[in-house]
């Protein structure tokens, strides 16, 4: 049985015409090789073709998906850990800035460490995660009760202030529909909060087949933010800032250069020439802060 699907839409605009872009490995699970398409009339990229949904949970299950782990093995795990601890601190302080209200939803809530802080800065805040490894995890580490992801359409409408969610967008599989739903619970004054990798980033560029946020097959989009902006404008949602994750831009260099069999003082140069050479709009990653239309 082909466990893989060939999509015949843009993800976006909804186009149909294609050209090819890139072809990368999965360097963490399966070694096999998966496409990225670029589309002709929106500019958007993305992973095609896929696997279909019941498969795509086997592209997951690794050791090196830290985001669902807190292991400390290797040197590159140690460094994501330290850095963990700072970046929480500035996520909460940035929901703190935005939100106007306590009600919070973190989606792909992975092992509860954001949505433990959010709760400890005061936060009412639900979790969304769909691995059920990554709730067990945050029920034994932090006792928070994250729900599964199909929670999401349990949900009232017009619920919370702030929904995150933290390099998330680029996994979902059913873009449009859980977009609409989410939204749907954002209060009208409420902020999404949306972080995602961005391919017109310096090492992005620098690193091309070997960069690890493309990170194929699980991430099935890869944007940039004009993707983002044309995105959003179709649900009435504007940008209204944009914001650099500057450790990314080493982390994902760090990746890479294991990748490509290089080493650690080329990824901190890479990550630094990154952050270093970054305009607006250019940074490895970015976090994107949308609001409802008045």
């Amino acid at each position: 049985m082909n466990k893989y699907y060939t999509k015949d839409s843009c993800p976006v605009c909804e186009g149909s015409r294609f050209e090819f872009f890139l072809e990368c490995v999965d360097y963490t699970v399966s070694k096999e090789k998966f496409k990225i398409v670029k589309c002709l009339d929106c500019d958007m990229h993305f992973t095609n073709p896929i696997p279909y949904e019941d498969h795509i949970g086997e592209y997951y299950k690794s050791e090196s998906y830290i985001s669902h782990s807190s292991t400390n093995k290797g040197i590159i795990n140690k460094l994501y850990q330290i850095v963990r601890k700072r970046t929480l601190k500035q996520k909460v302080g940035l929901v703190s800035r935005l939100a106007k209200g306590k009600m919070a939803l973190d989606i792909g809530a992975g092992t509860g460490h954001f949505l433990n802080a959010m709760t400890e800065a005061g936060f009412d805040a639900l979790g969304l995660e769909p691995d059920n490894d990554a709730r067990a995890l945050a029920k034994k580490t932090f006792n928070v009760d994250i729900q599964a992801i199909d929670e999401l359409c349990a949900q009232q409408e017009s619920t919370f202030d702030v929904i995150t969610m933290w390099h998330v967008l680029e996994h979902v599989y059913n873009l449009k529909k859980d977009l609409d739903q989410i939204i749907n619970t954002l209060k009208e004054d409420g902020t999404l909060i949306v972080a995602v990798p961005n391919r017109d980033s310096y090492d992005a560029k620098y690193y091309q087949s070997f960069w690890a946020a493309y990170d194929l097959p699980i991430h099935l989009y890869h944007f940039n933010p004009k993707n983002i902006e044309q995105l959003f404008e179709q649900y009435d949602m504007k940008v209204e800032e944009v914001l650099p994750m500057k450790f990314d831009a080493f982390y994902v260099s760090m990746l890479s250069e294991k990748y490509k069999h290089g080493n650690l003082f080329n990824a901190f140069v890479r990550g630094l020439l990154s952050n270093v050479k970054a305009k607006k709009g250019t940074y490895s990653s970015q976090i994107y802060i949308l609001k409802k239309k008045s």
